[in-house]
């Protein structure tokens, strides 16, 4: 138990030691980043010294204008570079993908759905429509007054015939009473 207690107790030394170690070398970066930051702005930040006159503040103005433009149009052009490669690579892809090989097809499963449940599952829970086509054929019964109606109006013949009959208000007054 003395050798597991010992081990363990070094264990933990070296632990803390590697700690301490890391955090030196973390403030040690931090450090080297700051100063690295401080030489990056120093070379192309030079320090602003305002001018007394207006006129040269307005020529600072300008300059400092001028260099915006440049800074903008530059991130422009890369980001339409940036755009543009993103678009290449997605081209490149998919032809990759398309050259490997066509991809295999899930095996599909056959799905017993009744009419309206098709139609809920197209339309969406909140229309209601009724398919119920047996309900459709008993209206279609040859004894619907409707077809016979129709049948009727296929013995009339030639509709030419009746042109004359129906013209003027007589042959409106007639298909009103015809229609009572």
């Amino acid at each position: 138990q003395k050798k597991r207690r010992a081990a363990t107790a070094r264990r933990q030394h070296l632990k803390s030691a590697m700690l301490q170690l890391a955090v030196t070398e973390i403030e040690k970066e931090a450090a080297a980043k700051e100063v690295e930051k401080q030489n990056y702005l120093a070379e192309h930040c030079p320090p602003l010294s305002l001018p007394g006159s207006m006129q040269e503040l307005q020529e600072l103005c300008k300059k400092l204008h001028a260099k915006i433009e440049s800074v903008d149009e530059e991130r422009y052009d890369t980001e339409v570079k940036l755009q543009k490669t993103t678009k290449e690579l997605e081209d490149l892809s998919q032809k990759l993908f398309d050259l490997r090989g066509k991809f295999k097809r899930p095996p599909l499963r056959r799905v017993r759905m009744s009419a309206d449940a098709m139609l809920r599952a197209l339309l969406g829970s909140k229309h209601k429509v009724c398919m119920d086509l047996r309900a459709n054929l008993a209206l279609l019964a040859p004894t619907h007054p409707s077809l016979l109606q129709e049948k009727d109006l296929r013995d009339v013949g030639d509709w030419r015939k009746n042109i004359e009959e129906k013209s003027g208000m007589e042959g409106r007054k007639k298909m009103f009473e015809a229609g009572e």
